[in-house]
């Protein structure tokens, strides 16, 4: 099974990251999406923001509770982008720029308080070739304890990438995210096929935006790609 295989077979994966190298080793590509199952979630798109991107409300007369669903989930700090599905962007960014690490800024936070899903709070960084993530999630949708995984990638092999999503699928609670970070293999494909093709892949009752970037691993440049239903739907 391929990455876009699996996307289609699962209804709501939830958040989800990838990041990955394409198989001629020069680039590096990272793409981040959002779902919804509510009318307050899925009242969004992504816009740009600097090097970044942050979420907002398509029609703001609609924003019920802007908690957990505004926030920015791309921001770049010096050589590294920072892909997370929550407002722990902004901690990650504040304690690398302060001297300190991806791994010390997650310790301070933990899953989101949206109980009884209890949703895992997934995080990336990355710096040429090498990719940091992680993961924050209730032991089991108990609220009283925090796992904290951490995985580090160096020098990420040519033509792989990894995924983790908020979610193992659809459910009530929802079943959070199991296990490392998939690997999948990268299909020699132009970036905007390979966008698309996620794009395409995500279950279109429920994907909400997509971002893409791919990041030329000498020289840092960057291509941006902006996936938004709502305003597809215009």
């Amino acid at each position: 099974m391929n990455l876009n295989e699996y996307l289609e077979s699962h209804t709501y994966p939830g958040r989800g990251i990838v990041i990955g190298r394409t198989p001629c080793g020069k680039k590096m590509r990272a793409a981040y999406w959002i779902m919804g199952r509510s009318e307050n979630s899925r009242n969004r798109v992504f816009v740009e923001d600097g090097e970044g991107i942050r979420t907002q409300a398509f029609d703001p007369s609609k924003l019920s509770d802007p908690s957990l669903i505004i926030y920015a989930p791309v921001r770049v700090f010096g050589e590294k982008t920072i892909i997370t599905n929550g407002d722990q962007t902004d901690t990650i960014y504040d304690f690398l720029k302060a001297g300190k690490s991806f791994e010390e800024a997650l310790r301070t936070r933990t899953f989101e308080p949206d109980g009884p899903n209890w949703t895992p709070r997934i995080s990336a960084v990355i710096k040429g070739t090498d990719v940091q993530m992680s993961m924050l999630k209730s032991d089991r949708n108990n609220e009283e304890s925090t796992l904290r995984y951490f995985y580090e990638y160096t020098n990420v092999l040519p033509g792989t990438m990894r995924f983790i999503s908020t979610y193992q699928d659809n459910g009530s609670p929802l079943p959070s995210f199991e296990g490392e970070p998939i690997l999948f293999e990268m299909a020699k494909v132009p970036f905007d096929e390979w966008s698309d093709a996620i794009w395409q892949s995500l279950n279109p009752d429920n994907k909400v935006s997509l971002f893409t970037r791919q990041i030329d691993i000498v020289s840092g440049d960057y291509d941006t790609r902006i996936y938004n239903k709502n305003e597809e739907n215009k």
